[in-house]
């Protein structure tokens, strides 16, 4: 069986200033590196020991899988870093507070762009002062494969040939894998994994900072059909009320 953890980071900046952050790049909180740090002893604790990981190019999810690999005393292991994994793209939200946006688009319009499978927010503005686009980090890349907005089905359609073309054969290699990402590239990984529906997806929550674990067939496929919150090295308890902390800010609340 192939091993594969997925680990969302923890607590930025902008998730504390509860500001919409998307492609945006900001660092962890102290509460974020403490997160991250325990995210390594759960996986320590529970005997997973990665040999290579694949994160984002994105800060925050860098440092989790550093604090989280010094924790397991394996920051040698091999790291391996693309955009692909990035959070979603949240447009013209980008740097804007949730709340303030609720109330100067409706909470339903909010929900919409949050939430909903396939629809994205409005296209990111040439003058939004956070217009993460013109970094350097995406300074290869063709201006068509740079979006200026995405929901979840664009981070589906993105996410997945990195997972093909990079994930799957260090799995397939015997290789124990962790990704350290974010929310909503977690999210479509796991839909991805467990067949969600795109109505049920929108429904899940990923806490940062608590690992999940699966155990993987010759196809690529989870050998046990248990529910995602069974997957987690953490009490369901727990898992459950970090999860409604996470819906309770993606709602403004």
């Amino acid at each position: 069986m192939a091993e594969l953890v997925l680990l969302r980071h923890g607590q930025s900046e902008w998730n504390r200033s509860n500001l919409f952050t998307g492609w945006y790049d900001c660092d962890l909180t102290e509460a974020g590196e403490a997160e991250a740090v325990a995210g390594g002893a759960m996986m320590r604790d529970a005997g997973f020991e990665p040999d290579v990981v694949h994160t984002s190019v994105q800060l925050r999810a860098i440092r989790t899988a550093n604090l989280a690999l010094r924790e397991m005393g394996r920051l040698w292991v091999p790291v391996r870093r693309h955009w692909r994994l990035n959070e979603r793209h949240y447009g013209d939200l980008t740097g804007r507070d949730k709340a303030e946006t609720a109330r100067r688009y409706g909470e339903d319009q909010v929900k919409v762009w949050r939430r909903s499978y396939d629809t994205p927010p409005p296209p990111i503005a040439a003058d939004n002062d956070y217009n993460p686009n013109d970094d350097a980090r995406y300074a290869s890349l063709p201006p068509e494969l740079v979006p200026a907005s995405e929901c979840l089905a664009d981070v589906v359609a993105r996410m997945l040939p990195y997972w093909y073309d990079s994930i799957v054969p260090d799995l397939r290699s015997g290789s124990r894998v962790l990704v350290a990402a974010h929310g909503n590239s977690l999210r479509a990984l796991v839909k991805h994994l467990q067949g969600i529906s795109d109505e049920e997806i929108t429904e899940l929550n990923i806490p940062t900072g608590v690992p999940l674990r699966y155990e993987l067939g010759p196809d690529m496929s989870p050998v046990q059909d248990i529910a995602v919150d069974q997957r987690y090295l953490m009490d369901p308890a727990e898992v459950a009320a970090r999860a409604e902390a996470v819906a309770k800010q993606a709602s403004g609340g």
